[in-house]
């Protein structure tokens, strides 16, 4: 079993990694999660979180949130396809409960997953 861990190298810090990310993504989102995710090119997939305060009011909500996705991201990264994904949590996200939250990631990295294969399936040789 591959070490599962949620390490420096496997998050999104700068700006630019971010903005990256932004600029034409792979989308999903449910009402209270928005998940964007961009190849990146180095073989392991990164992690991003948006968690605003003017969606989630109190700091408890907010820290809720974000220790749900690492942990969720933590445990299915090595299904993961090589992006960068970016976590953006709305409003709706505080009135769900721990599970819910946990199933809506799952069903948004599936969703980025077939998404990606769609845009990246390999052509079939000519010579067959």
């Amino acid at each position: 079993m591959a070490k599962r861990n949620f390490s420096r190298e496997s998050r999104l810090l700068t700006p630019e990694s971010f903005n990256s990310v932004f600029k034409d993504p792979i989308k999903a989102g449910s009402p209270s999660i928005t998940v964007l995710a961009k190849e990146n090119g180095l073989g392991f997939p990164r992690l991003g979180l948006i968690v605003p305060k003017k969606a989630l009011k109190k700091a408890v909500w907010r820290n809720r949130v974000k220790r749900i996705a690492r942990e969720n991201f933590r445990n299915a990264q090595d299904k993961l396809s090589p992006l960068d994904f970016v976590v953006i949590a709305k409003g709706p996200a505080q009135n769900l409960s721990n599970r819910d939250l946990d199933e809506i990631l799952t069903k948004l990295w599936n969703v980025i997953y077939r998404r990606y294969k769609k845009l990246h399936v390999p052509l079939s040789d000519p010579t067959k």
